[in-house]
């Protein structure tokens, strides 16, 4: 029997990333995980979507806009499982990187399945049936979460998929209804549309991303638009039937019901946490009404020793905020300095195209707080970077306590906002002022002035708008 100061359950970017840092502080650590090293980010979630994002962006841009850049062609083919390839290529490469990580840091591996006998045991099953116990001071569950699905409604992984299954299938559909406006929804609208599948997406609430601002959901609307994805908001989905030639999607709006048929149906209308079957319940760990993991914010459960990150806790289902989780879980077990994490100014991307990124309050929500706002709102049209790149579509949106000047949220539609975060968080986190921001010389041309531009225009004085 193995002894070690602490066992991490779940090898994804919450799980590994804690064992590193418990190994960096001198603790003897261990990971079991039943399937991958990597987790469902590197495998088959945040990594191999990019790649496929990427071939989406270049498909899109030889497809529709070719002639803007002065390429012609008389017979263009489009391989899609090449592009399916080309993301397990990267993928493997990721997560064969993990396994040196574990190496170099002397973190002892486990491959097989999880369960807690005792407050200090974990028993791993391996695939040949074979039980190991661990003994462990501290447990770390790092479990992850599952995509969820409607109730009555069959998951085949053919005819009925889920993210799991359409990132791995290398055949493209003609036509696919997309169930759920959410991050996954619009990420893979934008990979199947971008190759010339018919999309339709059906999300019940009155607007896709329904979680970021007002203005930034309503201006992907437009560009779906465009990009010929239809757009059912406010609309819930009756039924999904399997027929010979593919799905039958009944769905009720405002205009009464309506049924969509489509080669495929992707269910992505959220997560539910992988906390069953590890034995939980009989170590009385509290655990939620939708089956989260319930933790304070050393990321401790109720059961001193028994601890909790990413998305099995439903704090956040995002990878750096697992990251995050499991490097403070860590630091609080080594007793060492670490922090706590405000959880409403975590950064959010989402990779469709255009790009939507966002962290902080959204300006109905800094109102409903009590504030008194005043933001400040600069498009990529005029930005000469953007036009240089011919993606000038989307705009920045800061929104600023009026009294203080206090960055309260940033919401970013258009190209490559995702890589403009980091600085309005280090901003938020370092108590800038959006006058700060404004003075903060920005290169030229870069796509960053129109967070200056923006941050100018909330103190009333742009200078190109």
């Amino acid at each position: 029997m193995s002894s070690y100061d602490v066992v991490v359950i779940g090898a994804g970017p919450g799980g590994y990333v804690s064992a590193i840092r418990a190994s960096q502080l001198g603790l003897k650590a261990a990971i079991v995980d039943k399937q991958w090293l990597g987790g469902v980010c590197l495998n088959v979630g945040c990594i191999p979507s990019k790649a496929l994002l990427r071939n989406a962006e270049v498909a899109h841009l030889l497809r529709e806009r070719g002639k803007d850049f002065g390429f012609s062609f008389d017979n263009l083919k489009l391989d899609y499982s090449a592009a399916v390839k080309r993301s397990r290529q990267v993928s493997d490469r990721l997560t064969k990187g993990v396994g040196f990580l574990m190496k170099k840091n002397n973190v002892d591996v486990h491959m097989g399945t999880a369960f807690i006998s005792a407050r200090d045991t974990v028993q791993v099953t391996d695939k040949d049936g074979k039980v190991s116990e661990l003994k462990a001071k501290n447990i770390i569950l790092a479990t992850g979460a599952t995509a969820a699905s409607i109730p009555g409604v069959e998951v085949d992984g053919q005819k009925v998929v889920t993210y799991w299954e359409a990132i791995l299938q290398n055949h493209l559909p003609k036509s696919v209804v997309i169930i759920g406006g959410g991050a996954i929804g619009v990420e893979f609208a934008t990979v199947w549309s971008s190759y010339g599948t018919q999309v339709t997406i059906v999300e019940m609430l009155p607007r896709i991303i329904p979680l970021e601002d007002e203005e930034v959901s309503v201006e992907l609307g437009k560009a779906f638009q465009k990009r010929g994805i239809q757009v059912l908001a406010g609309h819930k989905v009756l039924s999904v039937e399997k027929t010979e030639a593919g799905v039958t999607v009944k769905v009720s709006g405002p205009d009464g019901e309506k049924v969509l048929e489509a080669d495929q149906a992707l269910m992505s209308i959220g997560f539910k946490p992988n906390s069953k079957g590890l034995g939980l319940e009989e170590l009385g760990v509290t655990i939620g009404p939708r089956g989260f993991v319930e933790v304070d914010e050393r990321m401790a459960t109720n059961v001193p020793g028994i601890w909790a990150i990413g998305d099995v806790t439903g704090k956040f289902l995002l990878a750096h905020v697992a990251s995050a989780m499991g490097v403070i879980a860590a630091e609080n077990i080594a007793g060492v300095e670490t922090v706590t994490i405000d959880y409403r100014m975590v950064p959010r991307a989402t990779y469709c195209q255009p790009q939507v990124a966002s962290f902080g309050l959204t300006e109905a929500q800094a109102k409903e707080a009590g504030h008194e706002v005043k933001t400040g709102r600069f498009a990529f049209q005029p930005n000469g970077k953007a036009l240089g790149l011919g993606d000038y579509a989307g705009f920045v949106k800061l929104v600023v306590d009026a009294k203080y000047g206090e960055l309260l949220g940033a919401h970013m539609i258009g190209p490559e906002v995702t890589e403009l975060l980091p600085e309005l968080t280090l901003a938020q986190r370092g108590e800038m002022t959006v006058a700060e921001i404004a003075r903060n010389i920005h290169a030229h041309p870069t796509l960053s002035e129109v967070i200056m531009e923006a941050a100018e225009a909330a103190l009333g004085h742009p200078i190109h708008g």
